[in-house]
């Protein structure tokens, strides 16, 4: 099953934190790339600020999405106010598929 993470930074503190823990995102991300079908960040409507991050993961639970979640650095560094999951089905486009 896919699973959207809907991510929100802290407004606060949530781009300097995002900023120093991006490469070992970038690299979590890389190594889960059996679960990673796309990603990427959630931009301000003036397209140059991250307002945080969606991603949509194969995972077997509910329970396993929220487990990679909270297992990434960002989760870790403190960026996300909130994350949302949910199972997601994919209805038009191309997504990564296994």
């Amino acid at each position: 099953m896919l699973y959207i993470l809907i991510c929100y930074d802290k407004p606060e503190t949530g781009l300097e934190r995002r900023m120093a823990a991006r490469p070992d995102h970038l690299a979590y991300l890389e190594s889960a790339e059996d679960k990673v079908r796309i990603g990427g960040a959630m931009l301000t409507p003036d397209e140059k600020s991250p307002l945080g991050s969606v991603i949509v993961i194969e995972a077997d639970s509910i329970e396993e999405a929220r487990a990679f979640a909270q297992a990434d650095p960002y989760a870790k560094a403190d960026v996300f106010s909130d994350v949302e999951i949910y199972p997601w089905r994919q209805a038009a486009g191309v997504v990564k598929v296994g």
